[in-house]
């Protein structure tokens, strides 16, 4: 999922702490924020934005539907929130919190599918389009960082996509797009779906993912992987990670061989994809792709 210039976004939650630093940096970077919710403030302003009680109530008054949610709300009122976005006609949320009871996000990922919305997250550092805007809290505004250009970058932390991004703009590169999938068991937009978003994308010339032990996601992108003409590497998380121990993310456990880093990268390479030891090296292993 990728958010553009020009698509309008509402943060749930937008008075609290977080919400406040981050609907400002958002804001300053170009991103259309048109306000926030917050039922108990409705009525107001923050940020020199409108507070609304409900999706529904912002869209109204929008007279058009609101483009993407970015929910920054306590874990329990996360699934009434993501309904709340779903029923005022939201095609794209993004989803911060993390600790979520699992019911609710299965209930709601169910609900975002019968809508047809497409969900990041829970537990995302965010999505960035640089030049254009972000939603989540990743520093785009770090042009050391977030330089234009024709990378994607797919991952579940927000912190080694970070680095990754920082990696491939020291070496010259920019980024088009990077996609933080969330780090929770059950997420909304899986690495397979991640992949082919940026595989859709125009812009988008090769495409770095970082992956981590656990579940089975990566396997599945290795399956779509097979299909693309556009280069892939991937640096994957938890290489010396011990079976059976959880490491990190909610969703970096390794049950035996199911999950594991041998089974993961054997698949990956399987369908071309470049696996490198270190994310320093990811450059490096896609110039020699770009350039093939």
């Amino acid at each position: 999922m990728i958010v553009k210039g020009h698509e309008t976004v509402l943060v749930h939650g937008i008075t609290g702490t977080q919400a406040t630093f981050w609907s400002d940096k958002m804001k300053q970077y170009g991103t259309k924020v048109v306000g926030g919710l917050n039922p108990k403030k409705a009525g107001t302003e923050h940020l020199g934005l409108p507070v609304w009680g409900s999706a529904k109530d912002a869209a109204k008054e929008q007279d058009a539907p609101i483009d993407c949610s970015c929910v920054i709300v306590p874990p329990a009122a996360v699934k009434p929130s993501v309904l709340d976005a779903l029923d005022a006609g939201v095609k794209k949320v993004v989803i911060l919190t993390e600790h979520i009871p699992v019911h609710d996000t299965m209930y709601f990922l169910s609900a975002a599918r019968e809508a047809g919305a497409s969900v990041i997250g829970p537990n995302t550092a965010g999505i960035v389009t640089p030049g254009e805007c972000f939603v989540g809290f990743m520093p785009a505004f770090n042009e050391r960082v977030f330089k234009p250009g024709n990378i994607g970058v797919i991952s579940r932390s927000g912190s080694l996509g970070t680095l990754v991004c920082l990696n491939m703009v020291q070496a010259g590169y920019g980024i088009s797009a990077f996609v933080g999938i969330g780090g929770d068991p059950v997420i909304g937009t899986t690495t397979k779906d991640a992949l082919q978003c940026l595989d859709e994308d125009p812009k988008t010339e090769a495409i770095a993912l970082i992956g981590e032990i656990g579940g089975a996601m990566e396997e599945e992108a290795a399956e779509y992987a097979k299909t693309m003409n556009k280069p892939i590497v991937c640096f994957m998380a938890g290489a010396a990670s011990p079976p059976g121990k959880k490491m990190g993310h909610a969703g970096a456990i390794v049950m035996g061989d199911k999950g594991s880093y041998a089974g993961k990268k054997k698949a990956l390479e399987a369908a071309g994809v470049a696996v490198l030891p270190t994310p320093s090296m990811l450059p490096d292993a896609l110039k020699g792709r770009l350039s093939a």
